[in-house]
């Protein structure tokens, strides 16, 4: 990606080599066996273990930590890639959210290593990639990046950038108030129909990371001949389908709580190729 132009966002907090935040979820509701027993849980089930730990759409309870920022080292290059990835996203939907007559908050980006505290519960490596709504926070352990290209042949720095700005994407619900109704709508419904609602939510949070990248190559031309397609692999790579025949050699479908690799690619394509966030509504009868 050409990003030597783009500014840093100063919102990236490094948390690396804190600790991991002694093993107990913020506010002390579950101990580190509970997690490990949701990780077993996740792999036998198919249910991703940020949803068993409420931290999918943002709906734990936990107490925000209140530990100072702290910027990344200088010659960390990966680092300093992910906070211009931010800063282009800040860019994009600063500029969306003004056409709206509305206000852009920037969330934080908080790097961490292993395990940290939040606000929805102790995050963990092992879940990925997440965004907590509460204290409006992308939590991410940059061995994420080695892991997509390695074990499931999503990598690239576009592929890299997709994943932050799905995250910024579930921000972005946040503050439209989307993903506040969708956690009201699945505490009243059955499992598979909350499932539902999940791949629903991230469904359009690909679909909106599609609409940054439409955008960002048009106000930067940020992206180079075939980039595009990284996005599109690890879109492949990461759908539930392909995660559940990974793990186990067959999927169960009523389980999907991100959907399927051909719904990921078909949602971030959505946004991608239209640039308008309008075409993201994923909640519409017959948009699945």
């Amino acid at each position: 990606m050409r990003l030597d132009d783009q500014r840093e966002s100063d919102q990236v907090d490094d948390r690396r080599g804190d600790g991991g935040g002694g093993g107990i979820m913020s506010g002390g509701r579950l101990g580190l066996g509970g997690i490990v027993l949701a990780l077993v849980v996740s792999y036998f089930t198919g249910i991703n273990p940020a949803t068993l730990l409420g931290l999918v759409d943002g709906g734990g309870t936990g107490t925000a930590t209140t530990q100072a920022s702290r910027a990344p080292p200088a010659n960390d290059n990966t680092a300093h890639f992910v906070a211009r990835v931010l800063g282009s996203t800040e860019d994009v939907w600063s500029d969306e959210f003004r056409k709206l007559g509305r206000t852009y908050e920037k969330p934080t980006l908080t790097l961490f290593s292993g395990a940290t505290q939040t606000a929805c519960g102790q995050g963990q490596a092992a879940m990925g990639p997440f965004y907590c709504s509460v204290d409006q926070r992308v939590y991410i352990d940059l061995d994420f990046f080695h892991e997509l290209e390695t074990r499931f042949g999503g990598g690239g720095e576009f592929a890299e950038a997709y994943v932050i700005a799905h995250e910024v994407g579930h921000h972005v619900q946040k503050l439209m108030g989307i993903s506040d109704k969708v956690h009201a709508a699945r505490q009243r419904a059955s499992t598979e129909q909350a499932n539902v609602l999940s791949v629903r939510l991230e469904l359009q949070a690909d679909c909106l990371a599609g609409v940054w990248g439409h955008q960002a190559d048009i106000l930067k031309h940020q992206l180079g001949p075939g980039e595009a397609e990284q996005a599109l692999r690890a879109a492949t790579a990461i759908g539930d389908d392909a995660l559940q025949k990974q793990a186990r050699g067959y999927v169960v479908p009523e389980s999907f709580t991100h959907g399927t690799s051909q719904q990921r690619v078909h949602w971030f394509n959505q946004g991608f190729t239209s640039g308008d966030m309008r075409q993201c509504d994923t909640f519409r009868k017959g948009a699945l």
